[in-house]
């Protein structure tokens, strides 16, 4: 090798980034969440017949508030939904199939992460509930190729009346976040 290619070589390894560590030698994530926000992952049972994961039980201690409303989402490969933040409940989302990016940022001026950003995928790989405060706007993109589905389970019935939803475009000014972006590698 030539020494003007040794020297570009080792201004290119000199000019790089190193990683920083991400999980611990558990699994487990070391991003900083928003407060409130929990991931809960749950194991899933398999055998010849299929498989059984549940989905969510009080027990657990995940979050106070009782079982009053249940829905499922359907959501297209490439397709997004949000950005939407609610004042009156909190959402419990259980990722049943499909590859999502899910991005929340917390809107709660008392908040002691207010105006922090998370990005998680999730997918049915690594199946979880998924807390969501009120208060901290939410979106999820299926970046699968296949239909994406979960199910949420807020925290109060839905008021056709008087919905507890307010939006924001998903291209805004506000949330430092688009869909459009690629992730780092």
């Amino acid at each position: 090798m030539s020494n003007a290619a040794i020297l570009a070589k080792s201004s290119a390894a000199g000019a790089s980034r190193k990683d920083s560590q991400l999980v611990t030698p558990e699994g487990e994530l070391l991003v900083q969440r928003i407060e409130g926000v929990v991931i809960d992952h749950r194991p899933l049972h398999e055998d010849e017949r299929g498989e059984l994961q549940e989905v969510y039980n009080p027990a657990w201690g995940l979050h106070t508030d009782p079982l009053v409303y249940a829905y499922f989402v359907s959501i297209r490969p490439g397709q997004a939904r949000g950005w939407v933040v609610h004042k009156i409940q909190d959402d419990r989302l259980f990722f049943m199939r499909g590859v999502f990016r899910v991005a929340l940022f917390d809107d709660r001026a008392e908040s002691a992460t207010y105006g922090m950003l998370n990005v998680f995928v999730i997918s049915e790989r690594n199946r979880g509930l998924l807390v969501i405060p009120k208060g901290v706007f939410h979106a999820l993109k299926n970046i699968g190729r296949d239909e994406a589905n979960f199910m949420n389970l807020p925290t109060r019935p839905y008021n056709h009346e008087d919905p507890d939803k307010y939006r924001l475009p998903l291209k805004n000014d506000y949330i430092p976040f688009s869909f459009d972006d690629e992730p780092a590698s």
